[in-house]
């Protein structure tokens, strides 16, 4: 069985979509955009971006029942591919080893002009399969 999952932490869904999918013991984040769920508008540059796109898959993750520790696989779309530093380091500071399985593919654009996008599946190992 499906279940949406929504929160207002993280900005809402702009189209036919859930912020997440939980089937199981496995939950699949949409992709975020640095936009800020407080107004709606998309941050300024590629840090803030970046900083936004992982606090608004926080949000997501933890009103799923996880935290980046459930974290099994990312997906990022980066408009310049020079910034992969910079989500590498964002992505240091949240994850630890085991790291979850990536993926970066370079984009010629992301929705409301966003520089980075990033998706992620999650499992919630110590909660019980059965449970929606």
């Amino acid at each position: 069985m499906k279940q949406s999952i929504q929160t207002a932490n993280a900005p809402a869904a702009i189209g036919t979509y859930s912020q997440a999918v939980r089937v199981a013991d496995v939950v699949y984040l949409s992709g975020q955009i640095g936009l800020d769920p407080a107004n709606g508008e998309l941050v300024e540059g590629i840090d803030a971006q970046i900083e936004r796109v992982f606090r608004n898959l926080e949000a997501v993750a933890v009103a799923s029942g996880g935290s980046f520790d459930d974290f099994v696989r990312v997906t990022v779309y980066l408009i310049d591919l020079g910034d992969f530093g910079r989500v590498n380091e964002a992505m240091a500071k949240r994850f630890r080893a085991p790291y979850p399985a990536r993926a970066t593919v370079a984009v010629a654009s992301l929705p409301r002009g966003a520089l980075v996008e990033i998706d992620a599946i999650m499992h919630l190992a110590d909660v019980d399969a059965g449970k929606p």
